[in-house]
């Protein structure tokens, strides 16, 4: 009977320690997928990622408008260009990467839909800010919002998406500070969600190839970024819909570079910030990150787009040579 019932005790014991084993990895299963979703499967790969050197270590970027210029290796993180990249910038519209990839992350129905109230279009009255084209009172869906943001740089569409994720536009930028954070960005500070220029609203290139690094691994935000236009479904207001085109691509007429291709980026201007690009491109079996900044206003009017196809031209070059 002592010996049954010790042989009991010990199957209690083994059942408690196997319960106790799953709870275990249950909770670290639960804490790594949370740490993914911070921003950790940016960090992981981008240790790994070192192991896969790009093959140009170190590439000239200097002799163009730019003032301030990160060329990042997307694969390992490596930055193998640099002309005062932790040099503090106003990122202009460059912001809306960051606004994007929140609401993005925010919304598990892209085709929820969101009215536009008026106020959004009183908070941006004499603003002088760039807009989609949609009216007050307008219903749209998520995503369509989100292609306004990032290619005709829709300010109404920003706020639109602030107000449903966060209530505000004060409450969605302690959001975007917060995710700055999660991925490294030391030196940034984000005071609206349009890049609308205000002096404690600043950023590095360096900061802003890190947001566009981490953005990419979103595949809904890798394909806006790479579309030239983007046509939405009719609406109450538009019936036919409305179609809007890619600030950068309508100033390159021409995407290739040595090598490869410019595949997509998001341009930005203030007169304080001057002409800025961060884009992303591939050359030959790597793609890189190329951020721009502080491009005084040229005969060409589109001294950053200059820029980046000068710069990857010069990277495809230095890759042939190897």
């Amino acid at each position: 009977m002592e010996r049954k019932r010790r042989i009991r005790r010990k199957k209690q014991r083994r059942r408690g320690l196997i319960s106790a084993l799953v709870e275990v990895l249950i909770l670290a299963v639960l804490a790594f997928a949370f740490c993914w979703n911070r921003g950790l499967e940016t960090k992981i790969s981008g240790f790994f990622g070192r192991f896969d050197r790009p093959p140009v270590k170190e590439l000239d970027v200097t002799g163009v408008n730019s003032s301030n210029i990160v060329l990042m290796d997307v694969k390992s993180g490596i930055v193998i260009g640099d002309l005062n990249g932790k040099e503090q910038i106003y990122p202009a519209s460059m912001t809306k990467i960051m606004t994007a990839i929140v609401a993005l992350e925010a919304f598990s129905d892209l085709d929820h839909e969101i009215t536009l109230s008026e106020n959004i279009f009183y908070a941006l009255d004499g603003q002088d800010a760039t807009q989609a084209g949609f009216q007050p009172g307008e219903s749209v869906r998520v995503r369509d919002l989100v292609y306004g943001v990032m290619l005709p740089s829709g300010a109404e569409c920003c706020l639109a998406l602030a107000d449903e994720v966060s209530g505000s536009e004060e409450a969605f930028v302690e959001k975007m500070n917060k995710k700055a954070k999660s991925i490294g960005m030391k030196d940034t500070h984000f005071m609206d969600c349009t890049g609308l220029h205000d002096p404690e609203h600043y950023s590095t290139a360096y900061d802003i190839a890190l947001l566009l690094k981490y953005a990419l691994h979103n595949d809904t935000f890798r394909e806006v970024a790479e579309s030239h236009f983007h046509s939405t479904p009719a609406t109450n207001v538009h019936p036919d819909g409305i179609t809007y085109y890619s600030t950068m691509f309508k100033n390159m007429s021409d995407t290739s570079v040595t090598g490869g291709e410019i595949l997509g980026g998001k341009t930005g201007y203030t007169s304080e910030a001057g002409h800025c690009l961060a884009s992303f491109a591939q050359i030959y079996d790597r793609e890189y990150i190329l951020v721009t900044a502080g491009a005084a206003e040229d005969a060409t009017g589109v001294p950053h787009i200059l820029d980046a196809k000068t710069i990857y031209n010069r990277l495809g070059e230095a890759v042939a040579q190897k």
